[in-house]
């Protein structure tokens, strides 16, 4: 019978357990220790079962299949994740408004929109937005009309644009 009682506690954080090896495991989140190693990669995991995941991307295993289509993945979180493209799930839901995604990263996005953050910041000039992909649509702006050229840096583009005025 289970009690609920967690009794083994990480002596640096607030985690609980019901078993010692389960807090042993978590242990290795504050001392950084990953003794799982991949011997193809060198990449290090905490657990075992991290490292087999892993080593899914090396042998092509992809033992998770969707039973709408042909789409199969190497964990059952993908697989939950892609049948809401069938089911049209949407479990990540706006506090303030109606919106909903299937996505939390969309909601993370549209929050934005609430809270007005525009994390992305171009270095040329002054403008900021919400994604990523924004910002790369914007810096297109700073490529001028007499040339294909590019650049992420005001020095460099006013460097540039002194070329052509050279030229006249």
């Amino acid at each position: 019978m289970h009690t609920g009682e967690k009794p083994f506690k990480c002596n640096i954080c607030d985690y609980c357990s019901n078993q010692i090896g389960h807090l042993n495991l978590h242990m290795h989140k504050h001392s950084g220790e990953k003794p799982f190693k991949c011997n193809i990669c060198d990449y290090c995991y905490t657990t075992k079962s991290y490292l087999e995941i892993h080593m899914r991307k090396h042998t092509g295993e992809k033992p998770f299949k969707c039973n709408m289509c042909d789409y199969c993945c190497t964990t059952q979180s993908y697989l939950k994740i892609h049948m809401r493209m069938h089911t049209g799930d949407k479990p990540f839901k706006c506090n303030i408004c109606d919106f909903s995604s299937k996505w939390l990263g969309n909601l993370n996005i549209h929050m934005r929109k609430h809270t007005g953050e525009k994390p992305f910041q171009c270095n040329i000039c002054d403008y900021c937005c919400t994604t990523k992909s924004c910002l790369n649509k914007h810096m297109r702006t700073h490529t001028g009309d007499k040339c294909d050229f590019r650049t992420t840096t005001k020095s460099h583009l006013k460097s540039h644009i002194q070329k052509h005025t050279d030229k006249n």
